[in-house]
């Protein structure tokens, strides 16, 4: 069997940035993967599962939101809890998307309240859920990513 593009990645080499982890097209269109990676996969622990959830829930609420919400087409976490895959229309480069991540992440730091869709009738888990946690890590995920500005893997 083949091994998919994103086990081809030295997960070993990795910190957290944003980047393009595939493109793929078909009949004219084309759709660009995004891994917003927010740890150092196996060298740091990996994210706590009630605040992975709080970003999903807040992170997909505000970008379907967004100015940019017709290019959306998913946003959740990794299996690996170390972040989220961004995916969305359009052939774009980890820059074109730098600003809308950026802005996703002072939605959710700014967010206070109940969190979106965290009610028994809307999600299959709703009581597991951490706002704290989940601005630890996007804090440090966002000061991350302004400082280094890794957009493209390491080889």
């Amino acid at each position: 069997m083949e091994k998919i593009a994103s086990f081809t990645v030295n997960h070993l080499n990795l910190l957290p940035g944003l980047y393009l982890s595939r493109r793929d097209r078909r009949d004219g269109v084309c759709v660009s993967t995004f891994d917003l990676r927010m740890t150092a996969p196996n060298r740091e622990p990996v994210m706590d599962m009630p605040a992975v959830h709080t970003i999903e829930h807040l992170g997909a609420t505000y970008l379907r939101n967004s100015r940019r919400k017709d290019d959306i087409i998913y946003f959740g976490p990794m299996g690996c809890r170390t972040g989220f895959y961004l995916v969305v229309f359009g052939d774009c480069e980890s820059s074109d998307v730098l600003g809308l991540v950026y802005d996703m992440c002072s939605f959710i730091l700014d967010y206070s309240g109940d969190i979106p869709g965290a009610k028994p009738e809307e999600c299959g888990n709703y009581s597991e859920q951490n706002l704290a946690m989940a601005k630890y890590y996007i804090s440090r995920y966002l000061t991350e990513l302004k400082t280094a500005k890794r957009l493209t893997y390491p080889e």
